[in-house]
């Protein structure tokens, strides 16, 4: 694949009430970015707050140079939050970060490495050699696996961990998946799944994630079961009905990436179909 410039990323994260412990996670970005000189933004998208995240995020403003906050103007919600930042964004690439701490920035930097060689999208995984978890809810981590195998299974691809949140697209991607759907965390399955079926270049690299030492989840396993379904379907009914009407322009029949392969399996080639 022929190397592509990038230019800059934005790094956004959504935050809902993450005053506790946000600014470790500010810093901590900025500082992996810089030290690798990456053009970046840190682009905090505030939803609906009710806590501290607002005066904590005016002090941080001044101490840091590279961030910017904008306040979520459309409903409440993980979705909505990441649908406003994707039209707020300045980047020519972004890197979708969660404010917890749980993803390391170290990961942003191979991710705008992968994008500067070709690829129109970088997705991370967990559960793959290289990879490290710690402190995965039990009853969560098994909710996850058997989701994402049935992923892989009607999708007939090899990439294991699509509602991993922690990704990067270019921006000229990001602007053919619109119009976007999902309004809750579903929004982690809706951008890779139609990255994949619409024929963007992807490959997948193995991430870190920690456990969240401050604040609480915002995820509700209980609430998102459905929503999740009903974004799969739509993306399974258009890579087998839509007869390629929304595929990116310039896609070819067929092309694939070579990425480390999910634990215990062997590297093959991701096709797109």
């Amino acid at each position: 694949m022929a190397s592509r410039s990038v230019g800059s990323l934005t790094v956004l994260i959504p935050a809902h009430n993450e005053g506790a412990g946000i600014v470790p996670t500010l810093f901590a970005v900025d500082g992996a970015l810089r030290g690798a000189d990456v053009p970046h933004e840190i682009l905090v998208v505030m939803d609906h707050c009710t806590d501290e995240t607002a005066a904590v995020l005016r002090k941080t403003t001044g101490e840091l140079e590279s961030l910017r906050t904008t306040v979520n103007t459309l409903p409440p919600g993980y979705g909505f939050a990441i649908r406003h930042g994707l039209d707020k964004m300045r980047g020519d690439a972004v890197a979708i970060v969660m404010a917890d701490g749980s993803d390391d920035p170290r990961d942003i930097v191979q991710y705008y490495r992968k994008l500067e060689e070709g690829f129109d999208c970088v997705f991370g995984s967990r559960f793959m050699d290289g990879a490290t978890v710690r402190g995965y809810p039990k009853q969560k981590l098994w909710l996850n696996r058997l989701g994402n195998l049935m992923i892989r299974l009607l999708f007939r691809m090899n990439y294991n961990d699509t509602t991993n949140a922690f990704k990067c697209f270019r921006k000229t991607t990001i602007d053919g998946l619109r119009p976007f759907l999902s309004n809750h965390f579903n929004m982690t399955v809706e951008l890779p799944l139609k990255a994949i079926v619409r024929g963007f270049t992807w490959t997948v690299v193995p991430t870190n994630w920690y456990g969240r030492e401050k604040g609480e989840s915002k995820f509700k396993i209980d609430e998102m079961g459905s929503r999740y379904f009903f974004i799969i379907l739509y993306c399974l009914i258009e890579k087998y009905f839509s007869r390629g009407d929304y595929a990116r322009a310039d896609a070819p029949a067929a092309a694939g990436s070579r990425s480390p392969a999910p634990r215990g399996g062997a590297e093959t080639p991701h096709v797109r179909t």
